[in-house]
């Protein structure tokens, strides 16, 4: 019997799906969404942070327990978080969905332009506004 998939909200790189299958992570269901009342920040990598006039951008998708915790398991990510939020889809729908973020918010002075610039790609790719 396979394990059922948990629907995570992904707003950095992991929104992309090819990176996922190279890391072994088997997406299902992707969809496309936005969490309103929340900004995307990026220090050395992304997080959300709550701000009541943004939309944060990215993609809903099915993974494994053992898939999430082999994302966020990884050197470097160990800070993120699981929340749920309420996600709304572009078909109209919304779903819950878990949501890992930093629970402190990068400085201002923080930057990683290798990373913002690969998330750009993405967000291009997959027709956001960046």
């Amino acid at each position: 019997m396979s394990e059922r998939g948990i629907d995570a909200f992904f707003y950095g790189l992991f929104m992309d799906q090819t990176l996922l299958k190279s890391l072994g992570i088997k997406p299902q269901y992707p969809r496309v969404g936005s969490v309103p009342g929340h900004a995307l920040r990026i220090g050395q990598r992304a997080t959300l942070v709550e701000d009541p006039q943004a939309r944060a951008y990215g993609m809903v998708m099915a993974l494994t327990q053992d898939e999430l915790r082999q994302l966020y398991g990884a050197p470097g990510l160990l800070d993120y978080q699981p929340e749920t939020v309420s996600v709304e889809l572009t078909d109209g729908g919304t779903v819950a969905a878990l949501c890992y973020t930093l629970h402190q918010a990068p400085a201002p002075e923080e930057a990683n332009p290798d990373y913002a610039r690969r998330l750009r790609e993405v967000f291009r790719q997959l027709g956001f506004p960046t």
